[in-house]
C-alpha cells in the first residue's frame, strides 16, 4: 500500500494539527487513532500522515499498542522554558531545510509594522543574501517582504509603503505601487512568492507564508544566480515543509 503524503498546505495543516493535539491533550491516559478520527472529524487517510508528522516533531508519542499521548515537545513549549525551546526547535528546522535545499533559509515576521528576519540558517556553501539595503526598507522588492505584504489588508500595505517608499534597487524592481498592489492581490496563497534579482543583482529568492493565528510570517530561501535553475523546485519543497514551523509558531 502506498504511503500517504504528509500535509502540505501550511494553514490547513496547522488547523488540523491543533484539533488533533487538543484531542490528545484531553485524554490523559492516551487515545487511539480511531478515537482521534471520530473526535476531530478527520478521515484516517488525512489523520495518519498528520500523526506521523506530529510524532516526528515530538508533539505526540505513540505507545506499542497504538495509543497516542502528549509528547516532549508539547510539554516543553508549554513550560517556563518555552522561548528557548521554541527558538531552538525553529533553528533546527531551518538548518535541516538548509541542508535539504542547499540554500540559505530564513524565518521572517511582520512585527510592529516592520519586516524582521528573526532567524536564519546559512553556511559556506549556502551564503545568505548580502543585506545591502535594510530589509525593512525593501519589502516591495524582496520575496520575504512581498510574502509578508500579501498577508496584510489594503490599508496595512498602504501604511507600510507610506513609511517605506518603493525605491529602485535593480532594473527588475517594481516601483509602481499600483502594479505592486495588483501583483500582491493576484498572488495565490499556495504559490511561493519569487524575487528574481529584484532586491539584489546576482540573487534569487522564494518565500511562502506561514501565518499562524495573528502571526504574519514567512519562510524563505535564497540562491546565487548561478543556481537559479533550482529555485522553483526548491520553493516547492519549502512550501511542503512549512507546516511544522507554522505549527511551532502557534504556541
Amino acid at each position: 500500500m502506498a504511503q500517504q503524503p504528509e500535509p502540505t498546505a501550511p494553514f490547513h495543516a496547522v488547523q488540523h494539527a491543533l484539533r488533533v493535539l487538543e484531542s490528545v491533550a484531553r485524554h490523559h491516559g492516551g487515545v487511539t487513532g480511531e478515537e482521534l478520527a471520530r473526535e476531530t472529524d478527520l478521515p484516517m487517510e488525512r489523520l495518519t500522515p498528520m500523526l506521523r508528522m506530529l510524532r516526528r516533531e515530538g508533539y505526540v508519542d505513540e505507545a506499542a499498542d497504538g495509543v497516542f499521548a502528549v509528547g516532549r515537545t508539547l510539554l516543553l513549549l508549554g513550560s517556563a522554558a518555552r522561548e528557548k525551546a521554541l527558538a531552538d526547535k525553529l533553528q533546527r528546522h531551518l538548518e535541516e531545510l538548509r541542508d535539504t535545499l542547499g540554500a540559505a533559509v530564513y524565518l521572517s515576521r511582520y512585527v510592529d509594522g516592520e519586516v524582521r528576519i528573526t532567524q536564519c540558517a546559512h553556511g559556506p556553501d549556502t551564503p545568505k543574501v548580502n543585506e545591502w539595503v535594510d530589509f525593512r526598507s525593501a519589502a516591495h522588492a524582496s520575496a520575504v517582504g512581498k510574502c509578508l505584504l500579501t498577508q496584510l489588508d489594503h490599508n496595512g500595505r498602504q501604511d507600510h509603503l507610506a513609511r517605506h517608499k518603493t525605491a529602485r534597487f535593480t532594473s527588475r524592481t517594481i516601483t509602481d505601487e499600483k502594479v505592486l498592489f495588483s501583483r500582491l492581490d493576484h498572488q495565490p496563497s499556495t504559490v511561493p512568492v519569487l524575487d528574481l534579482q529584484e532586491y539584489a543583482v546576482g540573487t534569487v529568492c522564494a518565500a511562502v507564508p506561514i501565518a499562524a493565528g495573528k502571526t504574519v510570517g514567512c519562510l524563505a530561501l535564497s540562491l546565487p544566480i548561478e543556481r537559479a535553475h533550482r529555485l522553483r523546485q526548491a520553493a516547492e519543497t519549502l512550501n511542503r515543509r512549512a507546516a511544522p514551523l507554522a505549527l511551532s509558531l502557534t504556541f
